[in-house]
């Protein structure tokens, strides 16, 4: 039976995908970039997604994912929270990127077979993304670690934010890692990823990236134990690191995870806790409450909201909550329920990271970084195809199969072969 191989073509689908939640907004780059062409490149790549998604799946054949699913109702309810014109014109049009960005997420659910090509795609385009960062900084350190940021790390070729290349590097370090442990790549290969990675997730001083990074390669590496005696070294070798650098390193640790602030300013999460207050006591209606205002910037009273939960809140009211609620409930019950394997372990870091971050970051409500993050977590989790399954089942049989002794060729006389060719 044939086997539907992945074509080149979705990594390239996927790739526009990234370029299209990169944002628009961050910090001053060496060439000036007016947003608008920004917007219209950033825009641009969700139109080729979709239109290279077509052409590679020119059948419309999907895959049933419940994630996706989840989101077709998030998108539909966006649409009626956003069809009062609460948030403006901008509020359709946010509704527009987002039913193109999930109709291409069914486009490649076609290709969602549990197994880790869609991971090798994500660390791949990160990792270029990530790449851009270290040669603005490279060719303008001031520029790339500015004032304005406290000197944390930005995209000085194209406009990134600290939490963004945190996020970025944490996501590609904690999937290569898994990688290495499931003897799916080599640890030269690895280390060309992972030292850069966690060199500029040092230099953006990020911490949620640091902890959604730290748990979540915890919870995905315990997963494992049971069967990876790999993980089982490396669970007992980072319990041991935590314990030596919480003891000769516990006020050096202090310092950088207050990252200059006071103990006030770190109580309210930089000032997030205001904005959330003066969120939750605004007065709403009852259908505010339910649908929320429309899709928005994420942002209330001219300040970024910062949470995920509470800009679905604003955006898509009680009922977005529950859909989102839903997503990574269903995503993470599915985890649980999967036997022990590499895949499992990479979509639950995927999973929990997402979890961790939505708490000072905003995005599972509208097209961002974090729904890629759990749409490739929702492609590890999918059952393979019959062919998928029967041609992994061959290689397997053949990999382990003792070889068959060919049999002995009937000598011939040497008479004979000279008749032979006459």
């Amino acid at each position: 039976m044939s086997v539907d191989r992945t074509p080149k073509l979705v990594g390239v689908v996927w790739g526009l995908l990234i370029l299209n939640t990169l944002g628009s907004a961050g910090a001053e780059t060496i060439l000036p970039l007016p947003r608008s062409l920004i917007q219209m490149v950033t825009m641009g790549s969700l139109v080729a997604a979709f239109a290279l998604a077509l052409v590679v799946n020119p059948r419309l054949r999907f895959r049933p994912s419940s994630y996706v699913f989840l989101l077709t109702l998030l998108l539909v309810l966006s649409v009626v929270s956003s069809a009062s014109l609460g948030s403006g014109f901008g509020a359709l049009f946010r509704c527009a990127r987002l039913a193109l960005f999930v109709a291409t997420l069914w486009l490649l659910t076609r290709w969602w077979d549990g197994g880790p090509t869609f991971v090798r795609h994500h660390i791949r385009m990160y990792f270029a993304v990530l790449g851009s960062v270290a040669v603005g900084a490279v060719l303008s350190p001031g520029a790339a670690m500015p004032e304005l940021y406290g000197g944390r790390l930005v995209g000085a070729l194209w406009p990134l934010t600290p939490p963004q290349i945190g996020q970025y590097a944490a996501v590609i370090i904690g999937l290569t890692v898994l990688l290495v442990l499931g003897r799916r790549t080599n640890k030269g290969s690895a280390a060309v990823v992972i030292v850069p990675a966690l060199v500029l997730l040092a230099l953006t001083h990020t911490r949620t990236a640091t902890l959604g990074l730290l748990i979540g390669l915890a919870l995905a590496i315990s997963s494992l134990i049971l069967t990876s005696a790999a993980a089982r070294r490396i669970f007992a070798w980072a319990v041991l690191c935590a314990a030596v650098a919480a003891v000769g390193f516990g006020s050096a640790l202090q310092a950088w995870f207050l990252r200059g602030q006071s103990r006030e300013n770190f109580a309210s999460l930089t000032g997030r806790a205001k904005v959330w207050d003066a969120l939750l006591s605004a007065p709403r209606t009852t259908s505010e409450e339910l649908f929320g205002v429309g899709l928005g910037d994420k942002s209330f009273g001219g300040l970024p909201i910062d949470n995920s939960w509470l800009a679905v809140y604003h955006e898509q009211g009680v009922l977005g909550i529950v859909l989102v609620a839903a997503v990574i409930i269903v995503l993470g019950g599915v985890a649980l329920l999967r036997p022990p394997s590499l895949s499992r372990a990479c979509a639950i870091f995927l999973i929990s990271y997402c979890a961790i971050a939505s708490y000072t970051e905003a995005g599972l409500g509208d097209a961002s970084p974090y729904l890629l993050h759990l749409a490739v977590a929702a492609s590890l989790l999918a059952v393979p195809t019959t062919a998928t399954a029967t041609a992994t089942a061959t290689a397997t049989a053949t990999a382990t199969a003792p070889a068959t002794p060919e049999a002995p060729r009937p000598s011939v006389p040497r008479w004979a072969r000279r008749s032979e060719v006459t």
